[in-house]
């Protein structure tokens, strides 16, 4: 094949992308005329990567656009729940539930389960950095490491999740932000000094962009801090990507800059740190004076969620494959614990461990393939997000 190897949405949409066997699936039951038998099957999570105790779901949005106009009906927590993938009987907690003939979405299950399975894995990962950073800026600089076709699918999963800004234009326009960025060490070296970049960057981009400045190109970081006050009047921050083999005590060297900063009249000026950094790391750094943090791989190349569409009714029967826990379920979380339950009924009552009545999660989302909620934007969703992630940092500061 010539040309770039990435799927357009009439690709995705005609089944070109799904694996073989369901193409092969839906003919035999065509033929044996039971492609139409209507069923229930159900989106679950048997356990999260890392040792995670809990997770951002997230791409359902781009589910109820894939199947918008199917016929099919859908029921889902929404996007953004911060979740647990069993109740405490070890029932796996069903976070979609579709219903319709299977001809309706058979086809569709590769590209469904693609279309949650990376985003939730990077919006958790996403919050758990948020989480790490003390609610520190966070910016999402991770896309230079993944495939170009899936930026906004990234970088929406990030700011969901919890990063403050996105750094592609595709990004921006899916979150409805504008992005953001410094420069590279490229514009430098291709000017070179950091003097005559920083002053080219400020007369030639527009005053509506930060003039945050990536410091460490060739310069001590402490001096070229100070350079980069006085080479842009307007300086809102420095930014610091200093490689691993040069860092020695990253946080005296952040202190000792922040110090020279001060004495010196520059106590606006913030510092951005960058470069290989994770959750681990970010929490290392956020009782420092680092302002806010520029993080990439560990976010956009995080764990996928390895989640399952599984049959779970037939034509109005309970039915599973082994391991699998059959009938519709309708899943519920404490209020005050974020444990999770798993009802039989939507309507019927469960109480939690601690006393507490769980609130049922699930919403319907589609009817016959029609819309029946009106679209979140991204930020409504991440504002949620940042909600619940509140409310689990103090749950587990209590535990």
């Amino acid at each position: 094949m010539s040309g770039l190897f990435q799927a357009s949405e009439d690709e995705i949409r005609s089944g070109y992308t799904m694996d073989v066997y369901f193409e092969r699936t839906h003919r035999i039951l065509d033929a044996a005329g039971l492609a139409d038998v209507p069923v229930k099957a159900e989106f679950t999570c048997s356990s999260l990567p890392n040792g995670w105790k809990w997770g951002v779901f997230c791409g359902l949005q781009e589910v109820l656009n894939l199947m918008e106009g199917s016929g099919v009906s859908m029921s889902s927590i929404p996007e953004g729940t911060l979740f647990r993938p069993r109740d405490g009987r070890s029932v796996r907690v069903p976070l979609m539930n579709l219903e319709g003939p299977y001809s309706g979405f058979g086809e569709m299950e590769t590209a469904i389960l693609g279309m949650i399975c990376q985003p939730s894995g990077i919006a958790t990962a996403s919050a758990r950095t948020k989480m790490a950073a003390r609610w520190k800026t966070v910016l999402a600089f991770g896309n230079r490491r993944m495939h170009p076709a899936i930026s906004g699918v990234i970088d929406r999963s990030a700011f969901i999740g919890g990063c403050d800004g996105v750094s592609s234009r595709m990004g921006g326009d899916i979150t409805g932000t504008e992005p953001v960025g410094t420069v590279p060490h490229a514009l430098m070296i291709m000017m070179g000094s950091n003097d005559a970049a920083f002053r080219k960057f400020d007369e030639v981009i527009e005053p509506e962009v930060s003039r945050i400045m990536l410091i460490d190109t060739y310069s001590d970081e402490r001096a070229a801090a100070l350079e980069a006050c006085e080479s842009i009047p307007s300086l809102k921050g420095i930014r610091l990507d200093t490689p691993g083999s040069r860092r020695g005590n990253f946080k005296d060297l952040v202190n000792e800059i922040r110090w020279e900063l001060d004495i010196n009249g520059h106590q606006d000026v913030g510092i951005i740190v960058s470069g290989g950094l994770d959750e681990k790391s970010v929490g290392d750094l956020a009782d420092t004076c680092i302002t806010g943090f520029g993080v990439g791989t560990s976010i956009s190349n995080a764990p996928t969620f390895d989640l399952s569409m599984d049959i779970i009714e037939k034509q109005g029967r309970p039915v599973s494959k082994r391991g699998k826990f059959s009938g519709r379920k309708y899943p519920h979380r404490c209020p005050h614990c974020f444990s999770m339950g798993v009802s039989l009924s939507p309507d019927e009552e469960v109480r939690c461990s601690c006393g507490s009545v769980m609130e049922m999660l699930e919403k319907p989302v589609l009817k016959d393939g029609v819309k029946v909620q009106k679209d979140r934007t991204p930020v409504e969703i991440r504002e949620s997000v940042i909600s619940q992630l509140k409310q689990i940092s103090e749950i587990e500061s209590r535990s």
